[in-house]
C-alpha cells in the first residue's frame, strides 16, 4: 500500500491552495485548446494529430513537476505525483510509436494510460480530500479509468478513431476547472 495514502494528511496551507488553484486553472485551458485541435486534425491520424497525442502527455508530465515541488515542500501526495511523471512519460514515449501504426494503437496505449493515470489522480484526491476542490478530483480519476476501459474496447472495433480523446480530454479539463473555482470559493471564505 502507498504510505502516501495510508498517512496522516497535513493540513494544507492558503499557498498549496493558491498554487494547486493556478495549476488547475491552466490544465483546463490547455485542455480546452488542446481538444479544440485534436477535434479539427483527428479525422485521420496525420502527423498534426500525431504531434498533438505525444504533446499531451509531455504536459501532464511538466505539470506534475510543477505540483511536485508545491507538494514537496509541504509533504504532500509526491509518491503518487512520482508515479503519474514515469507513467506520463512512458504514455509519450509509447503515442509516438503507436501513432506510426494507427489509431488502434494509439487508443490502447492512451487507454492503459487512462486507467493507470486515473487510479493515481484518484489515490492523489482522496489524499488531498481535506483540500477543497478534490472532490472533483476523484471522480475525474474514477472517470478516467472507465474511460481508458472504454479506449481499449475502441480499438477493436475497424472505425477506430483518435477524436473522441479530444472529449476525454476537454471533460477532464472541465473537472480541473471546477477544482480551481471550488479551491477559490474555499480560499476567500477562509481568507
Amino acid at each position: 500500500m502507498d504510505s502516501t495514502i495510508a498517512a496522516p494528511t497535513p493540513t494544507p496551507t492558503a499557498s498549496d491552495s493558491t498554487a494547486l488553484r493556478r495549476l488547475y486553472f491552466v490544465r483546463f485551458a490547455f485542455a480546452a485548446v488542446w481538444a479544440a485541435l485534436l477535434l479539427a486534425s483527428a479525422r485521420t491520424l496525420n502527423p498534426l494529430s500525431a504531434t498533438l497525442l505525444v504533446i499531451y502527455p509531455l504536459f501532464d508530465v511538466a505539470c506534475a513537476v510543477v505540483d511536485l515541488r508545491s507538494a514537496t515542500a509541504h509533504r504532500g501526495p509526491v509518491r503518487g505525483l512520482y508515479v503519474n511523471i514515469a507513467l506520463s512519460a512512458l504514455t509519450a514515449a509509447g503515442l509516438a510509436v503507436a501513432a506510426s501504426t494507427g489509431a488502434p494503437a494509439v487508443l490502447r496505449v492512451w487507454g492503459v494510460w487512462a486507467v493507470t493515470a486515473g487510479l493515481v489522480q484518484l489515490a492523489v484526491g482522496i489524499h488531498r480530500r481535506v483540500m477543497a476542490g478534490q472532490w472533483p478530483m476523484i471522480a475525474s480519476g474514477a472517470i478516467s479509468t472507465l474511460a481508458g476501459a472504454s479506449f481499449i474496447a475502441q480499438a477493436e472495433k475497424a472505425d477506430a478513431s483518435v477524436s473522441s480523446l479530444g472529449g476525454y480530454a476537454f471533460l477532464g479539463g472541465v473537472f480541473f476547472l471546477v477544482s480551481a473555482l471550488r479551491l477559490r470559493r474555499a480560499d476567500r471564505i477562509t481568507g
